[in-house]
């Protein structure tokens, strides 16, 4: 499936398009359907606020957020049906969730406090007033996998818990890019914070855009280059070395921290010759 994003339609409409409707964050379903098929279904009040995402497959896609709950519908949370599609409609989904969140916080000014206009041009909201314009916003987070060879042994990855998260379930480290910081120097400022460890022989492995609520994801592996343990107090519950035959609960490939710790696995256990790669 291949999207093609745009602002307006430069063709005439699909004859059958997407929807992705919204109520309090999550994604409204027609009851009794199926998710793939409830998308296909626009509610009848879908013509004002709706915002265009693109052509998927050379389907038109929308994106709405609906005041009331219809009597006819069913919520979703947002996470539960990113899982539950297939990868190029969980992208749109995440997509047309950032969108609304976009649309929703910029509706004044942050200047003025004059309600903002939508450009038809491009995706921006402009302040009549001082003309301060308004993108969607995008907030770009590290993720850093940290690996070792101890002698003898089976390689480890160092894996952490936030207090957020599921019992029993560890992931990467991640934190977000400060003001005058590079990737680099975010992924060793947020290691040595939260786990105050050392690393090194850094590797980009790809990026993923995040819906919660509108983060983009740069992933890399890393290297041990030295120091134990220490989680910070407040943000890392529990972090430890885990060989890589005896991981614990990790995060489905739904996720890109998913990805990068099965494709390290992967690298590690010598089934993929080179490292990691998106």
């Amino acid at each position: 499936m291949h999207f093609i994003p745009a602002v307006q339609p430069d063709e005439p409409a699909s004859a059958q398009a997407w929807h992705f409707v919204f109520f309090e964050g999550q994604v409204l379903l027609p009851v009794d359907l199926p998710l793939e098929a409830g998308l296909r279904i626009a509610p009848e009040e879908a013509a004002a606020q709706r915002h265009y995402l693109g052509r998927l497959d050379g389907l038109d896609c929308w994106t709405l957020r609906l005041a009331e709950l219809p009597a006819d519908r069913q919520p979703m949370p947002l996470r539960a049906a990113m899982m539950a599609l297939p990868e190029p409609l969980m992208a749109v989904a995440g997509r047309a969730a950032q969108v609304l969140e976009w649309d929703r916080a910029h509706a004044f000014c942050g200047v003025c406090g004059t309600p903002t206009e939508r450009l038809a041009h491009e995706r921006a909201r402009r302040c009549p007033a001082c003309a301060q314009v308004a993108y969607p916003r995008l907030s770009p987070a590290m993720m850093a996998l940290l690996w070792r060879r101890p002698a003898g042994r089976v390689p480890e990855l160092l894996l952490a818990r936030g207090p957020q998260f599921k019992p029993g379930y560890f992931s990467a480290l991640a934190g977000f890019v400060e003001a005058g910081e590079s990737l680099e120097q975010c992924l060793h400022r947020e290691v040595a914070e939260e786990v105050g460890v050392q690393v090194k022989n850094l590797r980009y492995y790809g990026s993923q855009s995040w819906p919660f609520p509108h983060s983009l994801m740069v992933a890399y592996t890393a290297e041990w280059a030295g120091g134990e343990i220490v989680p910070q107090p407040g943000e890392i519950e529990e972090a430890a070395w885990f060989p890589i035959d005896a991981l614990p609960g990790v995060p489905p490939r739904f996720s890109i921290s998913g990805h990068l710790i099965e494709d390290t696995v992967r690298w590690l256990s010598g089934l993929s010759p080179t490292d990691p790669a998106p």
